[in-house]
Formats: C-alpha cells, sequence, structure tokens
C-alpha cells in the first residue's frame, strides 16, 4: 500500500558538512525535511565553511571513519528503513568505494531502495576532486544508480566525450541508460541561447525533457551548492508525483526561487560579492520549498 509506507521516507545522505553556510548535507537536510522526509546525514568532511572562501578549515573523513560509523546503524538492525541514499561531495576515492559497498548492504535490507548520485567532480572545465575519483565513480558507483544528476562537464568526464551540442547530449545519455541508469538529468549546462542555462533529463523508458532557465545575477556571479540543491529536491519531487516531468520543473522552480532571494539579498554597492554573501538564501525560502511555483514548463522533446 503506497499511503502507508510513504509515511516512512528517510534518507541516507552522504556528503559533505560545512559549519557555516550551505552546501552538502547542509544544503539537502532542510528542503528533504520540509519535503516530508526523515534525513540521516553522514559527513565525508566537516569544513569550517565551502571551498569557495578565502580559506576553509577542517578534516575529511577516510573511508575507515564511514565503514564504522555503517557498521553501528547495521548492528543496530536500522538498515531497511531506507528507502533512499544520496550521495554528493566526496573527495576521497577509497571513501567512495565504500560508499559502493554500504549501498549494496542497504540494497540487501530493502530491494526498493533508490539510489541518487550526484557524481560531484567539477564544473566549468576543471576538477575540484582528485582525478582517481573519476573511474571509480565511472566503474563502480554511477552503475548502481537510479537516478543521476552530473553538470554538462561532469558528463563529459564520465563518457570521455565532449557535450558540446545538442545532439551529443542525447548521445551522452544513452550512454548512462546503457548502464542501467533509468534516470538521468544534466542540471545545468552552456547550451542554451545567451543568459539561459539548459537542462536536461532522459528516462529510460523515452521522456526526454529539455528546459532554458534564466541566468540570475551578473555574468561573474556564482552560487555554491545550487548542485547539491538540485539533487535533494530532485529526489524528493520524483519520490511524489512519480510524473518527472512535474518533478524536474518543481526541482527548478524552487531552485530559480532560492537563487532570485539570494540575488536580492546582495548588497548594492559596486564592491565585488564576498563569499558569505553568496551563500543560498535557503532557509529564508520555507515557502518556496514546500510550495513551488512553476513559472517555467519544460519541453518534451521526443
Amino acid at each position: 500500500n503506497m499511503a502507508s509506507c510513504d509515511l516512512n521516507k528517510r534518507v541516507l545522505s552522504i556528503q559533505s558538512h560545512v559549519v557555516h553556510g550551505y552546501v552538502g548535507n547542509k544544503m539537502a537536510t532542510y528542503p528533504l525535511q520540509l519535503l516530508g522526509f526523515d534525513v540521516d546525514p553522514l559527513n565525508s568532511v566537516q569544513f569550517s565553511n565551502h571551498t569557495g572562501y578565502h580559506s576553509f578549515k577542517g578534516p575529511i573523513s577516510t573511508e575507515k571513519e564511514l565503514a564504522t560509523i555503517f557498521s553501528g546503524l547495521e548492528e543496530n538492525e536500522l538498515l531497511g528503513q531506507y528507502t533512499h541514499l544520496l550521495t554528493g561531495y566526496i573527495g576521497n576515492p577509497l571513501f567512495l568505494r565504500q560508499v559502493g559497498v554500504i549501498l549494496k548492504a542497504i540494497r540487501k535490507a530493502n530491494p526498493n531502495l533508490i539510489y541518487v548520485c550526484d557524481p560531484v567532480m567539477g564544473d566549468n572545465g576543471s576538477m575540484y576532486v582528485p582525478p582517481e575519483l573519476l573511474p571509480v565513480y565511472r566503474d563502480e558507483i554511477i552503475p548502481l544508480a537510479d537516478i543521476i544528476t552530473p553538470n554538462q562537464y561532469e558528463v563529459e568526464l564520465l563518457t570521455g566525450k565532449e557535450v558540446r551540442n545538442e545532439a551529443a547530449v542525447w548521445q551522452a545519455m544513452d550512454w548512462f541508460h546503457q548502464r542501467k541508469i533509468k534516470t538521468v538529468v544534466i542540471s545545468s549546462s552552456d547550451l542554451g541561447e545567451e543568459g539561459m542555462l539548459r537542462a536536461f533529463l532522459s528516462q529510460q523508458d523515452g521522456t526526454r525533457l529539455a528546459m532554458d532557465i534564466p541566468k540570475q545575477g551578473g555574468k561573474n556571479l556564482f552560487f555554491t551548492g545550487t548542485g547539491d540543491l538540485f539533487a535533494a529536491l530532485f529526489l524528493a519531487h520524483s519520490h511524489a508525483s512519480g510524473d518527472v516531468t512535474e518533478a524536474f520543473e518543481k526541482t527548478i522552480a524552487t531552485l530559480q526561487a532560492v537563487i532570485k532571494r539570494t540575488v536580492a539579498s546582495l548588497p548594492a554597492s559596486q564592491e565585488p560579492v564576498k563569499a558569505w554573501q553568496r551563500e543560498l538564501k535557503l532557509v529564508q525560502s520555507k515557502r518556496e520549498i514546500e510550495q513551488p511555483e512553476v513559472l517555467l514548463k519544460a519541453k518534451r522533446i521526443n
């Protein structure tokens, strides 16, 4: 019975933790909770703030620490409670490999587990994780995922092919589907027209969508953690509706609203925007998370 099982929505979220600001688990937890999920955050790092600041400090968790924490969950027979696994920023290939071990253990306890993988490796043509993570994602982790949410650059890294036009996007989507991934969402690409980002979604059964998203703020203004928010929202909405078009539109609606509020909060002066001023206004966007107002519609491509 769907209704009764829907009361138990619990995500194990393995991502970074920051003391100040919003990325990783700090970004994913609040929206998922507002959308009715219990969230169990397991932190891959504990940093003072995200890495886009002048400096960042703090410990990086090892695969041994991950295995130890997980064994506690396992010994208390908690694994069957998880309906979803969400993974984001992980900076160490051995830690990532251990995630694969964990996923298999949870799937054994709940064969219906949905794994949402955000293969965080880089953006705008440069990698910000060690290159050794790439083969682990490509060969070991990605084939276990139900939903993946890479950006354009991460798609190029994983498939080993340039994605510089729309035909290449759909070819890349097929590469993922051949590896049995049901839903692939490219959260952002620069394939839109001037002033637009373009997002794409493809399902193994054939639904293909594209959406143009207006860039907000100035040319040089970028926000950290938007991909983390995208993955968390898409997990929630795709579970709720079962309709990927609706999930895609609602996810982008909330994301755009959060960015809009953040842009509006920036100082009017000509001074360069500081890292702390660019932190997404997540808590202030409670209403837009709970009730996304869809203004941008996805276009069916097939």
